[in-house]
């Protein structure tokens, strides 16, 4: 066996390299972290052959002066904490002092820098662990850094770089998380000599979210701002009919810094969850902000994985604020997808949304006689909730204001409803929008303990297996909280004697099964807590209108008066959209009018 012995320094940059640069990205990464951290309001980026022949960062920030160069290429020396007490409230992206140590073992360096004091710049270069004598250079106030030959001296690393374009990729994505998190810094992307990307500096968060992810997911996003104590979360939230197939838009920051963090990960999962279809996933761009002392940073040297001291507190915090946010504010109701790419307008907004401003109704006569106002009601029923005498007022009358879904005009082969509001027509799926509808009234009901029950004037009977008898008395209190009075009738029959109000008219005996299939699977105390919306969202499926029934116009325009008052009816409960608006403007294109 081999004596123990200290390793050489190079071979223990070349060691720590193995974390810390893992490919051109990775080195890309700590030069941007730490040209931010210098106070910088400008950075260009200078890519070769995708980063692994030259990978250069200039900089306006502070500088480093002649003394602290090679300090600057040694490891463990850094600028931004002294102490045990520093690295506890540590506020900068960078703090440990071994990632340009690292990227010189296995590159090699050019660095100047000049600071606002000095009359011109200073320049070392270090290669294979040797470093030069600093020399006069020409750059104006600020830094720049050049990494050349990434794994020259490292063969079998180098061998498992990828193709430029790979590389280049990786190097485009890491600078746009750098990007997306300081809209006040200007940055550039060149590569191979071409500009790839330039993003002004600007207040304008929307704007640099826009440059970054794209416009289309800037103008379907939600903005919104939550604070709670020491806790702040900020930034955009993507509509869920804006899901990829991927999980490439997702972006989450904490104090400014990029993390993968699977707490943040699932409460940011759990607030989609009522929203999104199946197995699309979200895209959004999340700032949390909290007390330094209330995060440790300092878990892993690529700085992407954080632990909280208090995870609950965080967890329920970013769950609730984005909730709230994916529900449009506490007072709005439609949030839907717009296809006039405008956010959409609500007669409530919050201070993140725009203000919706209703118009005076003065359609032409023709068309207010259209709307069907002066049919008789007798025949209608209570289907969304409104007696009758309600369903008259939500009928349009002459110089009345359009409520942003507007009014209802017709019904597509009994499964959409035609309406027009202000900016033009308005489609809406009725089964999916009712669904969204009763599932969050029956949430609600659930949550007060109010869910009323309906009993039946003849109690329905199905055939049932033992274990399905044996749930029924076995939970039958947790039963009646959820609406439902059951009875064994045989060892092999079941009688449903109640069903929840809400649901009178769907299929009892359906109905039952599935809620007792849940129960046996999950336990009723679980169907009552983490499982609780998924069987909410099947019990108002069984509630929600069905296709191809024939709803009257004061029926419609109920149904478009709940969607305006309920949170996220811009979708159903697996997350499809439930409406879409048509502008004018597309409606003439469809034409070719003014062609």
């Amino acid at each position: 066996m081999s004596r123990i012995q200290l390793l050489p320094d190079l071979l223990i940059n070349q060691i720590a390299a193995g974390e810390v640069v893992e490919r051109p990205a990775s080195a890309l990464k700590e030069l941007l972290e730490n040209s931010v951290d210098a106070g910088a309001s400008d950075i260009t980026v200078h890519l070769a052959q995708g980063g692994v022949k030259q990978l250069r960062v200039v900089d306006n920030g502070g500088g480093i002066g002649r003394d602290e160069l090679a300090l600057a290429l040694a490891r463990h020396a850094t600028s931004k904490i002294g102490t045990l007490e520093d690295l506890e409230r540590v506020a900068s992206l960078g703090f440990r002092g071994e990632a340009l140590a690292s990227i010189a073992a296995v590159a090699r360096i050019t660095l100047l820098s000049r600071t606002p004091d000095e009359r011109h710049a200073w320049q070392v270069e270090a290669e294979s662990g040797s470093l030069s004598e600093a020399q006069p250079a020409a750059l104006g106030a600020g830094t720049s850094i050049e990494v050349r030959d990434l794994y020259y001296n490292t063969p079998a690393r180098r061998k498992f770089l990828k193709t430029e374009a790979t590389e280049f990729a990786h190097c485009d994505e890491i600078f746009r998380r750098v990007a997306l998190s300081r809209p006040d810094i200007g940055f550039t992307l060149q590569h191979n000599g071409r500009v790839q990307r330039h993003l002004p500096a600007s207040a304008d968060t929307a704007a640099r979210i826009g440059a970054v992810l794209g416009d289309e997911f800037a103008q379907s996003g939600i903005l919104f701002d939550e604070q709670s104590g020491d806790l702040r979360m900020w930034g955009m939230a993507g509509s869920p009919t804006y899901s990829r197939g991927s999980r490439d838009a997702q972006y989450v920051y904490v104090n400014g810094r990029f993390v993968r963090d699977k707490l943040l990960a699932h409460a940011i999962r759990e607030a989609y969850r009522d929203v999104l279809h199946h197995e699309r996933h979200p895209a959004f761009a999340l700032f949390l902000e909290i007390d330094p002392l209330g995060v440790d940073v300092n878990v892993h040297p690529t700085k992407i994985e954080v632990r909280f001291r208090d995870s609950r507190a965080v967890h329920q915090f970013v769950f609730h604020a984005l909730n709230k946010a994916l529900a449009g504010g506490q007072d709005s109701g439609v949030v839907g997808a717009v296809r006039t790419n405008e956010l959409p307008h609500t007669a409530h907004s919050t201070s993140t949304e725009r203000s919706y401003i209703h118009p005076t109704y003065s359609a032409p006569t023709q068309s207010r006689m259209a709307f069907g106002a002066a049919q008789p009601l007798a025949f209608y029923d209570t289907l969304f909730g409104q007696e009758v005498s309600a369903a008259r007022e939500a009928m349009p009358q002459a110089g009345q204001e359009i409520p942003p879904l507007g009014f209802a005009i017709a019904q597509l082969h009994g499964v959409y409803v035609l309406a027009q509001n202000e900016h033009g027509l308005v489609v809406v799926d009725m089964h999916a929008a009712h669904e969204r509808i009763v599932y969050e009234r029956l949430k609600t009901a659930l949550d007060s303990h109010t869910l009323a029950m309906q009993p039946l004037l003849i109690p329905v009977t199905f055939q049932a297996d033992a274990l399905d008898v044996a749930t029924v008395e076995e939970h039958a209190d947790a039963l009646r909280e959820l609406g439902f009075e059951m009875a064994p009738l045989s060892p092999t029959a079941l009688a449903v004697r109640a069903v929840p109000a809400m649901l009178k008219d769907a299929d009892a005996a359906q109905l039952a099964r599935d809620v007792l299939k849940d129960m046996r699977e999950v336990g009723a105390s679980r169907l009552l807590t983490e499982r609780r919306n998924e069987l909410l969202a099947t019990l108002a499926c069984h509630g929600a209108v069905r296709a191809n029934r024939r709803l009257a116009l004061p029926e419609m325009n109920a149904l478009l008066r709940d969607m305006e008052a309920t949170e996220r009816s811009g979708q159903c409960n697996h997350g499809r959209p439930t409406w879409f608006q048509f502008s004018m403007a597309e409606l003439d294109k469809f034409f070719m009018r003014g062609k």
